[in-house]
């Protein structure tokens, strides 16, 4: 048995306090770690999309929308905002700052470490496929509804530093055909020429 590389440091608080659009891209690269009682898996960024709060249609908190789901949104950067869609759970990073409703969707992540429990939690083979979308990067690293709301500065779910990419692309978001002019706007970045992106 091969042994697991090492997990980097943990990426600190002041990190977060970026803007939410450039956060997005600098999240590129970053470790996502989850640590949980079958073991740790990780993978680096490859694909986030930005959702710039009150302003941006696409956005749960779009008007400053205030819920039980969003609330999170309006606390303070690199806090854990995770919400259920269809059967799955998608992981964002809270950003903005306090009272600003901003956050970023983690897409997609290229496998690092844990893959082995990766393919047990997706019963799949092939590693372009393990988590090459939000639902499917949540399952992988055993990501989960009770993650919501804390902060990505502590385990279990946590950020680490990675690898620079070289180049990142940018482009219209994803999945968002009802919101307007917002489904226009170039705020999925991805990881150029990555093979684990989602598309």
């Amino acid at each position: 048995m091969q042994k697991e590389p090492t997990i980097p440091s943990i990426l600190p608080p002041e990190f977060y306090n970026q803007p939410t659009i450039e956060l997005a891209q600098s999240l590129l690269g970053c470790l996502l770690v989850k640590e949980t009682p079958e073991g740790t898996a990780a993978g680096f960024i490859v694909e986030t999309e930005a959702y710039m709060g009150a302003i941006d249609r696409a956005a749960h908190s779009f008007g400053n929308r205030r819920t039980k789901r969003t609330e999170v949104m309006f606390g303070e950067s690199g806090m854990i905002y995770t919400y259920s869609m269809h059967t799955h759970t998608l992981v964002n990073v809270v950003s903005g700052g306090p009272e600003i409703p901003e956050a970023i969707l983690i897409r997609a992540v290229e496998p690092y470490v844990g893959v082995e429990l990766m393919h047990e939690r997706r019963g799949l083979s092939d590693v372009r496929k393990l988590t090459n979308g939000p639902g499917k990067l949540s399952k992988a690293l055993g990501i989960t509804m009770s993650d919501y709301g804390h902060m990505f500065t502590e385990p279990p779910l946590y950020l680490a530093s990675g690898k620079r990419p070289d180049y990142i692309s940018s482009g219209p978001r994803i999945g968002i055909g009802n919101s307007g002019e917002a489904k226009d706007y170039p705020w999925r970045f991805w990881v150029t020429g990555s093979p684990f992106i989602s598309r």
